[in-house]
């Protein structure tokens, strides 16, 4: 199986089914003689964590993790870095009906068609269980942005037609950790956790949108042909299960502009070159313009609904596939370290071949 890993100077590796012993990374490329801050690891594990509200699957993971290498007296040594996480709460027995059918909107169908033999248990390799091992990853990426100021703030921005209003120049993590759903606009919170809970008894599902803003990135990020810096945040979201949309700056909206509504007009604020606006979403021409990178990513309703639905088997015979497990009645409150975890890696990966382009 090709595909597994992510990246170039920063470059990470995961392994791991949703039901088989532990899923992990491997980093490659974190410099030497970082420190190591593994509470940061526990909290943004504990952000992704299954089971953390009646919101999310009630699948039960501690999220412990192991640091197996790479790390010396608490800093970073250059070598790469290998951390497992254990599945404890797997129930591969909830799976055993899917051995020979196929899930509607699932990758079932699609890996058996590849591999011609798939891990039917939670979906194996195809899992969002897999994104833990990103979110680890994304943990590491984010210390070295620290670093140099730069900040990730995710939120879930709208759930169905429930959309909320947030200022991106003063969002915090703060203020998106106090609300169930992740979303910093009280008003839209209570009505999306009402949505979502009348949904979930329902035995159904619903799609949103995460938001995300970068902080503090410096101009020239980014590389102005191939490797453009939204073609890699973009590459990097839809990588993320669920994913159907992505979108940076003004987005789709830029379609019903005039190039005179839309452009972002140059101007300078104590001795520093800005926009106006940012429609741009800190990007132009594939490098960063050293405003706040803006953008969405737009998740599809889960596809594990408790109803029956119809499908078929290996053999093409018409069968019927039962609604069992435990799944996420909406995915994006959890999603939101996911999607912090990502832009995390992308940036750091720029900023260090950036360096690598550097004189003096």
């Amino acid at each position: 199986m090709a595909g597994n890993s992510f990246g170039d100077l920063f470059r990470i590796t995961t392994f791991g089914e949703s039901h088989g012993k532990a899923i992990g990374v491997v980093i490659d490329g974190f410099p030497a003689g970082i420190e190591i801050n593994e509470e940061l690891i526990h909290q943004d594990l504990q952000r992704r964590r299954p089971g953390q509200s009646k919101f999310t699957t009630q699948r039960k993971e501690t999220e412990d993790f192991q640091i197996l290498s790479g790390i010396f007296e608490g800093k970073s040594i250059g070598s790469p870095i290998a951390v497992t996480i254990p599945n404890a709460d797997a129930r591969s027995k909830d799976y055993a009906h899917l051995e020979k059918s196929f899930r509607p909107s699932h990758a079932d169908f699609t890996y058996e068609a590849k591999y011609g033999h798939r891990d039917h248990r939670g979906g194996g390799r195809s899992s969002a269980r897999e994104t833990a091992a990103r979110v680890v990853a994304g943990s590491f990426a984010k210390m070295l942005l620290g670093q140099v100021g730069i900040e990730i703030v995710a939120y879930v921005s709208s759930v169905a037609n429930i959309n909320a209003t947030v200022d991106n120049k003063k969002v915090s993590l703060a203020e998106v950790e106090k609300s169930l759903v992740r979303c910093p606009d009280e008003e839209a919170s209570s009505e999306m956790e009402q949505l979502i809970n009348s949904v979930r008894k329902e035995g159904d599902t619903v799609g949103g949108i995460v938001s995300c803003v970068v902080k503090n990135v410096p101009a020239g990020l980014g590389e102005p042909v191939f490797d453009k810096l939204h073609a890699d945040l973009g590459k990097a979201m839809l990588s993320i299960n669920a994913v159907k949309g992505f979108e940076i700056g003004s987005g789709f909206a830029s379609t019903k502009m005039k190039g005179s509504e839309h452009n972002d007009a140059f101007t300078s604020e104590g001795g520093k070159i800005v926009t106006e606006t940012n429609n741009s979403g800190g990007v132009q021409g594939g490098i960063s313009n050293g405003m706040n990178i803006t953008f969405n990513v737009a998740f599809k309703p889960v596809a594990t609904i408790m109803s029956d639905q119809k499908s078929v088997n290996s053999e093409g015979t018409e069968t019927t596939v039962a609604g069992k497990g435990r799944h996420d009645p909406c995915v994006v409150p959890r999603a939101v370290p996911i999607v912090e975890a990502m832009a995390a890696i992308v940036l750091v990966d720029h900023y260090l071949r950036n360096k690598t382009q550097q004189v003096g």
